[in-house]
């Protein structure tokens, strides 16, 4: 199913997402808010004002308008977080993308995937093993999901191209990156899936792999590491899909192999550690079966419209004096929201408000585990 995206509440949402500082937990936020995006576009100014700033960067008609263009220009098409084909498994994240951008099978994102992910610069012993694990797994009727990266990414790419993979990528869906994927990346979208969070003509940054990481991590039932140095953004997956209580899987190697360490700790501290594709299998398909029973979609329960106006004023009479409290327990250091709760003695819905005003303003940022801290231009 693909949205009419060129009017009404799916052309706002679009507006809604692309807007300064509105990030997934503000726009699930606001949406529960407002009802609809359309209000929500409307209310930004005044939250934006609660937060210290005077004007937001709203994502203006012309600018959602071309980036609809470029996306049927490449083929791609929207997935928002409320549609029948956005995979349940992904919606359990609480900062779940609120729309993707896909070419190739949609279908493919409602079949029991695993992410393998693993280091840039791999042995070709692991990239090997990588490239068969992925051919065995998707065999056996397993999506196999990762991020078009060199090393461990391509080669499990290239294991499933039979089969159908899914590539999350960080920039957009007709950037290559890295350039000598191009022709991988066009095959997944013949026979797999490409997917985005960014709109067509984005280039990778740094500050995209995080985002690019969550979904690898939050589409597949466990993540599976081959290969990762103790500072590897293959172990952020990992740790992303722990905190999301999803199955963690390592590959040991070579304690005299710095590329294996990362490996080896996942292992030490409670990762399962997998030889082979049955390895994964045992472990995976007896949680599969029990996600495939029915169950709510958290984001989507989150974001159905509101049957009234909120009743209760936006602005608290000592908004100021609660904003204020709230800034000195933050600092550049991310802490969870539980813990400013606890440690602050106000109202969760107060609190809440107070950080999405924040956001807003572009003081406040949000990183995995519901951490929040000030921003560094703050």
């Amino acid at each position: 199913m693909n949205m009419d995206v060129e009017s009404g509440e799916p052309f706002d949402r679009l507006r809604l997402i692309r807007s300064s500082n509105v990030g997934p937990v503000s726009y699930y936020r606001l949406l529960k808010e407002f009802g609809t995006a359309k209000r929500a576009l409307e209310a930004l100014p005044d939250l934006a004002r609660g937060g210290g700033r005077r004007r937001p960067e709203i994502a203006s008609a012309e600018t959602v308008a071309r980036e609809i263009e470029s996306v049927q220009q490449v083929g791609g098409k929207y997935l928002f977080h409320d549609d029948p084909d956005y995979p349940a498994i992904l919606s359990e994240l609480r900062n779940a993308p609120p729309v993707l951008i896909w070419r190739g099978n949609i279908s493919l994102l409602q079949n029991p995937s695993v992410a393998v992910v693993g280091a840039r610069n791999a042995s070709a012993a692991s990239r090997s093993f990588a490239r068969q694990l992925a051919n065995e797994l998707s065999e056996q009727g397993m999506t196999v999901v990762s991020g078009l990266a060199r090393g461990i990414d391509t080669a499990a790419h290239e294991g499933s191209i039979q089969h159908g993979p899914v590539a999350v990528i960080a920039g957009g869906t007709d950037v290559y990156f890295p350039p000598e994927n191009q022709a991988l990346q066009e095959r997944i979208a013949e026979t797999g899936l490409l997917l985005s969070e960014q709109p067509p003509g984005t280039e990778p940054h740094a500050r995209h792999f995080p985002f690019r990481n969550r979904i690898i991590a939050g589409l597949a039932t466990g993540a599976l590491v081959i290969e990762a140095a103790p500072r590897s953004g293959s172990l952020i997956t990992a740790r992303l899909a722990a905190e999301s209580g999803r199955q963690v899987m390592a590959v040991p190697g070579s304690p005299m192999d710095p590329r294996s360490q990362g490996c080896n700790s996942l292992i030490r501290e409670g990762a399962s550690l997998i030889q082979s594709a049955e390895d994964v299998l045992e472990l995976i398909r007896p949680i599969d079966e029990r996600m495939s029973r029915p169950m709510p979609s958290e984001p989507q329960s989150r974001t159905k419209p509101a049957a009234s106006p909120i009743d209760r004023p936006l602005v608290a009479t000592n908004r100021q004096d609660q904003e204020a409290k709230i800034i000195d327990l933050l600092s550049a250091t991310p802490v969870t929201v539980d813990e400013l709760i606890r440690q602050s003695h106000l109202d969760p819905s107060d609190i809440q408000l107070i950080l999405l005003e924040l956001e807003l303003a572009g003081k406040l940022t949000r990183s995995a585990g519901a951490r929040v801290a000030l921003s560094r231009l703050h």
